[in-house]
């Protein structure tokens, strides 16, 4: 599958931290292979209740230090207004221009959430104590928040976030386009008109996909998992198969005016730099 270029539309990547030198040696790697796509940031994750607080930082670090910008993940659960204040005046020390406000998860055996419940809560909070220093960037959930009621009121929490001052908003990866387009479409009704770039989710292992998607409560059409299933340990006919079924979302998506694109790329560049050839997108 090979397609001309068909948009200007800026793309991200999500890295998360390493836990060795050696790891961050190879993510740096990563990060250099993927910069020939020219991509607007790279995103870090934030561990449970800032359980990767240091990598984060010190991931970021390396990448901006390398000439990239980059956009820390912060999420509230667990954490205090003071602890939050705190890194973001390390942030703003460090020229970090963009962040990815989350409400995050507790870390396993803790019960107190902290002094923040929702995510609304933390943009507000960065923006009564930053101003527009940041560029506030949240989750959304076309397929609906795997905790969420109902699909009604998932919309109205997000559409809450986002007026609480988020600039745009990162979908969870999703396999149907039909679920991106009428959540954008059911916040464009309801007078909510900022960017929702869809989260992309490159195939190259059934079973670790399985398990993330069951997590976060993103679907995999029938028919593309039993397609995976039925190669087994065939690696090689998984990968060819998720290449060919993501360019041709990734595709669809540009077609249709998303505006960007943003990999989760696992640490890994070699689908990611694959996919975005398809589209034309390398440089």
């Amino acid at each position: 599958m090979t397609t001309t270029k068909q948009t200007s539309q800026p793309i991200s990547f999500e890295f998360f931290p390493t836990k060795t030198a050696e790891g961050a040696e190879k993510l740096a790697l990563v990060r250099d292979k993927l910069s020939v796509l020219d991509p607007l940031y790279y995103s870090v994750t934030y561990g449970a209740g800032g359980s990767t607080q240091e990598g984060t930082l010190n991931t970021i670090k390396s990448i901006m230090d390398a000439g990239y910008s980059a956009a820390p993940h912060l999420s509230c659960i667990g954490s205090t207004h003071e602890g939050i204040k705190s890194i973001l005046d390390i942030f703003m020390a460090r020229g970090v221009k963009r962040i990815v406000a989350l409400r995050g998860d507790l870390p396993s055996g803790h019960r107190d959430v902290g002094e923040f419940r929702y995510a609304n809560e933390l943009v507000e909070f960065i923006r009564s104590e930053t101003n527009d220093h940041f560029h506030i960037e949240v989750a959304a959930y076309p397929e609906v928040h795997p905790q969420a009621r109902d699909a009604n009121t998932d919309l109205k929490h997000f559409i809450a976030k986002m007026n609480a001052g988020a600039n745009s908003a990162i979908t969870q990866y999703f396999f149907n386009i039909d679920a991106y387009l009428y959540f954008v479409d059911s916040c464009q009704k309801a007078g909510m008109d900022k960017p929702i770039v869809p989260g992309i989710m490159p195939i190259s292992n059934y079973s670790r996909l399985a398990g993330f998607s069951d997590m976060c409560g993103a679907e995999i059409p029938r028919w593309l998992a039993k397609r995976l299933q039925g190669y087994g340990d065939d690696i090689d006919s998984i990968k060819a198969l998720g290449l060919e079924v993501i360019s041709k979302l990734c595709e669809q998506l540009l077609a249709a005016g998303a505006p960007g694109l943003h990999f989760y790329t696992l640490n890994q560049s070699k689908t990611t730099l694959q996919i975005c050839e398809n589209l034309g997108l390398k440089k």
